[in-house]
């Protein structure tokens, strides 16, 4: 499969690479979740080309994560905001983080601590069943193909059946 033509798969996940599977890309979504939104602060606090900021701010605008909203009108100058899209991706973002926290820190630990907002308590992101609230771990996930996918995505020995919540 060619990088050009991974948004064409019937994959969500090879979708959502296709707009933000790069470092670059990441980067800036991290930057914009910490309130950024003006190309040269993008360009002063990653130290990325102005080539490939522009590329990577252009990309994320036409998936419509990012919107271009004139803050100045002369000159015109824009800066970029998050779309709802874009807010969406916030929980994947955290969970690249904690990862991150818990696998690529030194000894020091994380660099950043997470504060929950409502309660005031440090806290990390967990994915949860959108039905029961139950953290999700990878066994607990059984999955099959939506109708008309039957036989097309998931590998030939892939067995579909519920042992107890495990797959």
């Amino acid at each position: 499969m060619r990088w050009e033509d991974l948004e064409q798969q019937p994959c969500s996940l090879a979708r959502t690479l296709s707009v933000v599977g790069d470092r670059w890309t990441l980067l800036v979504l991290r930057e914009c979740f910490l309130g950024i939104r003006r190309f040269d602060e993008f360009e002063k606090r990653l130290g990325v080309t102005r080539h490939v900021l522009a590329e990577r701010l252009k990309k994320l605008v036409e998936a419509g994560v990012l919107e271009k909203v004139a803050y100045q009108q002369r000159p015109l100058r824009e800066e970029y905001r998050l779309t709802t899209k874009g807010r969406d991706f916030y929980p994947a973002l955290l969970a690249l983080v904690n990862w991150g926290d818990r696998h690529m820190s030194g000894a020091e630990g994380a660099p950043i601590r997470h504060i929950h907002r409502s309660c005031g308590s440090p806290m990390h992101g967990v994915s949860v069943c959108s039905e029961c609230g139950e953290a999700l771990l990878p066994g607990d996930v059984v999955l099959e193909e939506a109708p008309g996918f039957e036989g097309q995505l998931l590998p030939a020995h892939w067995q579909l059946r519920q042992t107890g919540g495990k797959s």
